[in-house]
């Protein structure tokens, strides 16, 4: 009578340090289900289990148990991460067919429009428009999306950048930095009909037409140290109402301490009226930023802060009515307000503009050079 011995598989012997490896990728929120499924299988061989017994626990096939106890002793546990060719249905388009469409994706545009859709891709290269959506998301392609932008063409940009860039990031000494700026032709905007608020499964809605009920102009500034703001509304822009927003920056912030001011470069800011009385102020200091850089002036952030949650979805029905919800914003952004830190360095930004700057060469030679200074232009 012959009797069968029972199959005793090899045992997998890790040592210290890959085991402790393998708990890590086991336990891993980021590891994939399968290689976690996979270290469980090699843990429990490791502890001297059996294909059968594993399989039962983990509710595998027992030789998927030992498929992996054999990787594992053959090739370490660099095998868990391998991902093996699969059985299942082959790409239908190859790799020089896919690397067509993204060509005609980035270099070519249909006739008579700016930039390809899926379905007229798809119906141009003769495939399927899912065929060509999962490749746009492969390569994060998004034609239908753009960006504007603008390079500042200031024969004076890298003395005005450094110059603003670090009094950002190094402030002097007892001095209070402020970001100034204007924002102009604030519209009073009344709906042509009433809007209906937000409810469950329904967003708040309101007219696409609207009433003009006048403009008004907000002056502000913007604290570096504690992000408050000090805004004024004026009816017009002149260097009039410039004046008066500076006495009242004068009489915000008493004593001897210097006021550091950042400003773009309109013509307001610079007339002879303000230039004489910033002669008997002297501890005004003024950082002019360079031409089309808005977004080195930080209080442009705020002015977002104040156009998304304060006017874009307002009904005004005058000039008083808009002036009275800027104010109410103005002090409900004071009571916790938010400064806003500079964290770009001069050297990353001069990097990321010369490449821009290249690119746009590559294209239209000139188009970056620095305009010619008109008659009378500091």
């Amino acid at each position: 009578m012959c009797v069968r011995m029972a199959r005793i598989s090899p045992l997998v012997s890790l040592a210290a340090d890959d085991l402790e490896q393998v708990v890590r990728w086991e336990a891993a929120p980021s590891t994939p289900q399968q290689v976690a499924l996979r270290c469980r299988l090699v843990l429990a061989a490791a502890s001297g289990k059996q294909d059968l017994e594993i399989a039962s626990i983990y509710d595998v096939n027992r030789h998927t148990a030992a498929l992996w106890r054999q990787r594992v002793r053959a090739a370490g546990i660099g095998s868990l991460w391998e991902i093996q060719p699969g059985r299942g249905r082959k790409p239908k388009y190859d790799q020089e067919k896919r690397d067509a469409l993204i060509a005609a994706t980035l270099e070519t545009k249909p006739k008579g429009m700016t930039h390809w859709s899926c379905r007229t891709l798809a119906k141009a290269q003769g495939v399927s428009h899912s065929t060509v959506n999962r490749l746009w998301q492969l390569h994060n392609l998004k034609p239908h999306l753009s960006r504007t932008f603008k390079l500042s063409r200031d024969s004076k940009f890298i003395e005005k950048l450094t110059d603003v860039v670090g009094l950002y990031l190094n402030p002097p000494q007892k001095a209070i930095v402020l970001c100034v700026d204007e924002k102009s032709q604030i519209q009073a905007l009344d709906r042509t009909q009433p809007s209906l608020p937000l409810k469950k499964g329904r967003c708040g809605t309101m007219t696409h037409d609207y009433k003009r009920n006048g403009t008004t102009t907000l002056f502000a500034a913007l604290s570096m140290l504690d992000g408050k703001v000090i805004g004024q509304c004026q009816s017009r822009h002149r260097h009039q109402e410039f004046l008066k927003f500076l006495r009242r920056l004068d009489r915000e912030f008493p004593g001897d301490w210097e006021l550091h001011l950042v400003l773009d470069n309109y013509g307001t800011h610079k007339t002879p009226e303000v230039q004489k009385w910033l002669k008997r102020h002297g501890r005004f200091v003024l950082h002019f930023i360079p031409t089309s850089s808005s977004w080195l002036n930080l209080v442009e952030r705020w002015f977002r802060e104040l156009t998304q949650k304060a006017v874009r979805r307002g009904a005004f029905f005058s000039v008083p009515d808009l002036i009275a919800a800027i104010e109410a914003f103005l002090a409900g952004w004071n009571e916790n307000p938010r400064p806003f830190v500079w964290t770009a360095k001069l050297e990353e930004i001069l990097k990321k503009i010369e490449r821009a700057r290249a690119k746009l060469e590559s294209i239209q030679p000139g188009s970056t050079q620095p305009r010619r200074r008109r008659k009378g232009e500091e």
